[in-house]
């Protein structure tokens, strides 16, 4: 008789001969997928004690609903959470992949499941938006007729890729991209309750990188930290996974910057400088540093927000109009596409004629008012008079309307009784403030006389 051949442990420890767990073979963001709501790291908003899916949960009864929200940010585990708290029957479709056939067989699975063990049933549909009208049509009548709930998740904007008839049938729930210590929990709890992890001793000696890689990713964490432990040696104990071991799994380096460290205020203010420099070639350099070390992209935007109306103003009033439009498109894209948005602000903001003359103004005109204190009051000539007795005690007296003069101007004292007119915004020869300028000074040459 042969000898039995020994057991010959595998990377993570367990006999490679003799691994009987099917378990085992799943990917590791799947083997720790919470189970209840409870084990969820995240999106507080909804499943904390005040939230909406909680509180539906607790009732005993969902309805349907849409889950927006980036990849890895918990919209898969939240659906397949509430139809185990609720006992409904799972069954998921990937958009992507399915037809009209496949919905229509898994709404008449529903019926069967209702009519033998009366069991409802949660249909999730991942990527919904990438349904057409017909799929999205062949839902309606399920869900209006209660055979299915229905739970759609998607990364793109609902009100965009979903039509009306099946989202005014729907709630909609937003996801928020996990925060860095929530994806460290989440990590965490992997290697302390996965087996596998538990037999190899992983050990991981630069979470910071696994953390900036994941950039709010739970389940691009989890993968970045098993391909890391697949590269450990056979027979390392424990199982230490370093910058280098990551590095080396993911093919990606570390980029040098913290983002909260002193690295994200120095590479931001370079950003903002190559801005104001106009260089949009630097900027643009700055720019993508902070995106490969996994800075907000809302962040960005922000900064270029505020940057229109201190360094660029009404030299290109359009400046302020486009930020604007870039931070939105930011908030409905994300990243990686919206790295084109960031780059057609950050080029034209740079490109701009620069003027800080309204960020000038009113810092002169705050210091001025604190100087003033109580005595910073209207006129009575430009006071608004809505009562007979304020117009019997002089409010709006004296006041002349602009539009009823030639140019549509008249000489008047807007400023405090007391206090002198002086210029606060003295605009630039820039761009557009070139003809403001020459308007203002022609019609108060006193007050900006050098």
């Amino acid at each position: 008789m042969k000898p039995e051949e020994p057991e010959q442990p595998d990377l993570f420890g367990f006999p490679s001969n003799k691994r009987s767990d099917a378990k085992l073979y799943q990917p590791l963001a799947e083997r720790v997928r919470p189970r209840t709501i409870d084990e969820l790291f995240g999106q507080e908003h909804l499943v904390g004690a005040a939230g909406p899916i909680r509180r539906y949960i607790e009732e005993g009864r969902i309805p349907s609903m849409i889950f927006w929200g980036p990849p890895g940010s918990g919209k898969t585990t939240l659906a397949e959470i509430c139809a185990g708290s609720l006992n409904y029957r799972f069954e998921q479709l990937s958009a992507t992949d399915a037809g009209v056939k496949d919905v229509r067989r898994v709404l008449e699975l529903a019926q069967k499941s209702r009519s033998i063990d009366g069991r409802q049933m949660l249909l999730f549909i991942d990527e919904i938006h990438r349904f057409n009208k017909a799929q999205q049509d062949t839902l309606l009548h399920a869900i209006e007729q209660g055979l299915v709930v229905l739970i759609g998740a998607t990364t793109e904007n609902p009100s965009f890729e979903v039509n009306r008839a099946l989202l005014s049938r729907m709630q909609v729930y937003i996801l928020q991209p996990l925060g860095d210590d929530e994806v460290r929990q989440v990590v965490e709890r992997a290697i302390a309750d996965d087996p596998a992890m538990q037999a190899a001793g992983v050990e991981v000696r630069d979470m910071e990188f696994l953390l900036a890689y994941a950039a709010g990713d739970a389940r691009k964490a989890l993968n970045a930290l098993e391909a890391a432990a697949s590269l450990v040696p056979r027979g390392t104990a424990p199982a230490v996974i370093d910058r280098k071991l990551f590095e080396q799994a993911l093919q990606h380096r570390a980029p040098a910057y913290d983002k909260g460290g002193e690295a994200h205020y120095d590479t931001v203010s370079a950003f903002i400088k190559s801005m104001r420099g106009s260089d949009p070639d630097a900027a643009l350099f700055w720019m993508a540093r902070m995106i490969d070390g996994g800075e907000d992209p809302k962040f960005i935007a922000r900064r270029m927000v505020i940057f229109a109306s201190e360094d660029i103003g009404n030299a290109d009033p359009y400046a302020l109009t486009l930020a604007v439009a870039v931070f939105h498109a930011v908030e409905l894209i994300g990243l990686p596409e919206a790295r084109i948005n960031l780059a057609q602000g950050a080029t034209y903001l740079a490109s701009c004629p620069k003027s800080n003359a309204s960020y000038e103004g009113i810092g002169a005109a705050l210091a001025d008012v604190k100087s003033a204190g109580a005595s910073a009051v209207p006129p009575l000539h430009l006071r608004n008079a809505p009562t007979d007795l304020m117009k019997e005690i002089g409010y709006g007296k004296g006041y002349r309307y602009p539009h009823s003069f030639p140019g549509h101007f008249v000489d008047e004292h807007y400023f405090p009784e007391q206090m002198e007119p002086k210029a606060y915004y003295r605009p630039t020869g820039e761009g557009r403030e070139k003809f403001i300028r020459e308007r203002l000074e022609g019609l108060w040459k006193d007050r900006y006389k050098e």
